[in-house]
């Protein structure tokens, strides 16, 4: 398993390699000018500094490997100085931001708790509640409980996120007055009572995004109990008398599991990333917002920098999940 695991952490370099350069060319065609917000009254030569200064005027080529220096080599040096209180990165030029004219990681790094705190709970939340629904509605299949969790999850996976969000701002904001509409990302947890504000803002939110993954998640996971409970092996472990909790939990749901971890690791990635539309609903100061308005500012360095750890992302899960079929399934080998 160590050594399939290495394989493959060798084999992503250049899969990354070449996921940034697809990302950086297909940037580069996109339509604005970044120089297009700098106010008229600044003088054509001053642009014309501002441009070189940002990089604008070099070949595509310069500027693609001038920012692969800068995202595998300098932002490190800049994390393990901030660690260690060592200097390797003083002087050297990192990822800056067109729009804001600051380091791009620095940005992120700002952002990242916020996103972390609702779309990473909404997660965590959805999953907890997903698995139980799908285990059960498997079990009892055709039941009430079965008919009504596929009903609910079928509105849930339906209803998109830019109509829930408002939906429940109109009921719970503005009918019933419970709950704040607006995020407010400054807020501090110091007390209990700040806590609980805290708790309340984060509700709305943290339900819009849960319905989806609740919903995606509960339907994996009734079909792969499904298919593992009519299996032979199901009815040899009743028949040597073992109990139904354990034929089930122990038997049953390992091996349904394995299906649905790939549905979970990939899921994560979007963690990091955001949800684009949630967040701009509810004013959550998180990645998602931040990736929208840099793509409205043609913010290139921005954007690449996001879409590139997303696709670092994926690619880490997606290793992750592998690694995890060996664990569930003793059949599964790497060697």
């Amino acid at each position: 398993m160590l050594a399939y695991t290495f394989r493959r952490l060798i084999l992503s370099i250049p899969t990354l390699l070449v996921i940034s350069l697809v990302i950086f060319l297909l940037l580069q065609l996109a339509p604005g000018d970044p120089m297009a917000q700098v106010p008229l009254t600044v003088p054509p030569e001053v642009k014309q500094k501002m441009r070189e200064a940002l990089g604008l005027g070099q070949p595509i080529q310069v500027q693609y490997y001038k920012w692969i220096i800068q995202f595998f080599w300098i932002e490190p040096q800049v994390l393990v100085d901030h660690w260690f209180g060592t200097a390797f990165s003083e002087g050297k030029q990192r990822v800056i931001s067109w729009q804001t004219r600051s380091p791009v990681m620095d940005i992120v790094i700002q952002r990242l708790p916020q996103t972390l705190w609702v779309v990473g709970l909404s997660y965590i939340v959805g999953i907890l509640i997903a698995l139980p629904i799908g285990i059960y509605s498997a079990y009892k299949q055709y039941s009430v409980f079965d008919q009504a969790g596929t009903f609910i999850t079928m509105i849930g996976f339906s209803i998109p996120p830019f109509f829930t969000g408002p939906l429940l701002i109109v009921l719970f904001s503005v009918q019933l007055g419970w709950l704040p509409s607006i995020y407010d990302t400054t807020h501090v947890v110091t007390d209990w009572a700040s806590f609980k504000i805290q708790f309340y803002q984060m509700i709305m939110p943290v339900m819009v995004l849960a319905l989806q993954t609740t919903a995606q998640l509960s339907r994996y996971m009734r079909s792969s109990m499904l298919d593992n409970l009519g299996q032979d092996y199901v009815r040899t472990a009743r028949a040597k008398g073992l109990r139904e909790g354990v034929v089930v939990m122990a038997h049953v749901l390992r091996n349904s599991m394995i299906p649905v971890v790939t549905v979970i690791a990939l899921g994560v990635p979007s963690i990091f990333g955001g949800a684009i539309i949630t967040e701009n609903v509810f004013k959550v100061n998180g990645i998602g917002q931040l990736l929208l308005t840099a793509l409205f500012a043609n913010d290139i360095p921005m954007v690449m920098t996001l879409t590139f750890i997303f696709a670092i992302l994926i690619v880490l899960f997606n290793l992750i999940a592998d690694v995890l079929y060996g664990v569930l399934d003793p059949r599964i080998r790497y060697d």
